[in-house]
């Protein structure tokens, strides 16, 4: 049986274990641009035997339209990609895999991170019973805050083929930012997972309606992406029960199943599932029955889908070997990672682990390494 230390090839990469660093929103790239000491903290958690196997970067959008969070490193500009540059090339330093999570937030946003103030963009003009993450004035000083999300309008259909061109531009430049490869966000309620649901799927055209149709703009990024870059360097992110950012479809099973085996064919690297509420209960669920991950997996084995599956969600050392004696071939660990630069290291001897500072999260500043590059390794 597999251990959580061990190696493994997935996709394009032969990994030195099979720890994953979650991507993980930190609202710490004022302008949109990643900063000298988001290298430093990715580089500090990418050692091949005390970190992660493989970093996943925090969701990073696509284009101006698909910010919806304060101070988000983007990936549509050549300042962007020369930023990321130095990223890279810090994780690569020290031996590390790292891939980018491409992000478009759709209508989880607010109108003060849109281009001209204008309204976001979403499958139909149904606004997200959510919360984003602005700066506001206060007294003199920029702080941070939690506001609701601004009403959005409906994309029309001869707007979507440049959505697709959007994430396969953002695919291109990831490898020219010297990326490994790329992990599409389809999950948490976010543009692509919008598409996919009942709840804020209201389209009548192509796009909408039945479960084919409302699949079809993730398949044909997923394929876009797939043939900008290579599929072995392509992984996807999703989560068929979460209820994050207002994402409500009445009968998940079918409609992700159909995903999968639709997914099968392109030869991806990996799946990175989400198992119940993101961050919060495993045993979530939607729909009429308990969400059936093993029998997921089946209709991708069975539709001859060879991705590695990667499991998430409130991942513990013994829980994670549990999932690997049944099947799953990566573990992604979140908060874990945000405390501990050397988590895999501490999960092999058992401890002791830092606790994170929650205060910290979201924000800090350009320069402040408090909450971020200043959690201690192990001596």
């Amino acid at each position: 049986m597999s251990t959580l230390f061990d190696p493994v090839h997935v996709g394009a990469w032969s990994l030195p274990n099979r720890s994953v660093m979650a991507p993980l929103t930190r609202n710490r790239a004022p302008g949109q641009v990643p900063t000298p000491l988001m290298a430093t903290y990715y580089a500090q958690r990418a050692h091949p035997q005390h970190g992660a196997g493989l970093i996943v970067t925090e969701a990073t959008p696509i284009c101006p339209e698909g910010h919806g969070y304060a101070d988000t490193p983007g990936l549509h500009t050549d300042e962007q990609v020369r930023a990321w540059k130095t990223v890279t090339d810090a994780v690569h330093a020290v031996g590390g895999h790292i891939v980018v999570q491409l992000w478009h937030v759709g209508r989880v946003s607010h109108t003060s991170l849109q281009p001209d103030g204008q309204a976001p963009v979403a499958p139909s003009a149904v606004r997200a019973n959510a919360k984003t993450y602005i700066f506001t004035e206060q007294n003199g000083q920029t702080v941070g805050t939690f506001v609701a999300t601004s009403e959005p309008r409906a994309l029309r259909l001869d707007e979507l083929p440049g959505i697709v061109q959007a994430y396969r531009d953002a695919a291109r430049r990831a490898i020219e930012a010297g990326f490994d490869g790329i992990e599409v966000h389809g999950a948490n309620g976010y543009l692509l997972d919008q598409f996919l649901r009942r709840g804020s799927n209201h389209r009548t055209d192509a796009y909408g309606g039945p479960i084919e149709h409302r699949a079809r703009l993730l398949l044909e990024v997923m394929r876009a992406v797939c043939d900008e870059i290579g599929a072995d360097r392509v992984g996807l992110r999703l989560s068929p029960v979460t209820a994050a950012n207002d994402a409500q479809d009445d009968d998940p099973q079918p409609l992700f199943e159909h995903v999968v085996r639709q997914l099968a064919p392109l030869g991806l690297a990996y799946l990175h599932l989400i198992e119940g509420q993101t961050g919060g209960a495993r045993d979530f669920q939607q729909g009429p029955a308990p969400f059936d991950y093993a029998a997921l997996r089946q209709a991708y084995r069975d539709a001859g889908g060879r991705a590695a599956w990667m499991v998430n969600n409130g991942y513990d050392a013994a829980l994670a070997q549990q999932a690997l004696d049944g099947g799953a071939d990566l573990v992604a660990f979140g908060k874990g990672f945000i405390a501990n630069p050397d988590l895999t290291r501490r999960l092999r001897q058992g401890g002791p682990f830092n606790e994170p500072d929650r205060a910290t999260f979201y924000g800090g500043g350009t320069q402040s390494e408090k909450g971020y590059t200043d959690y201690p390794a192990l001596a």
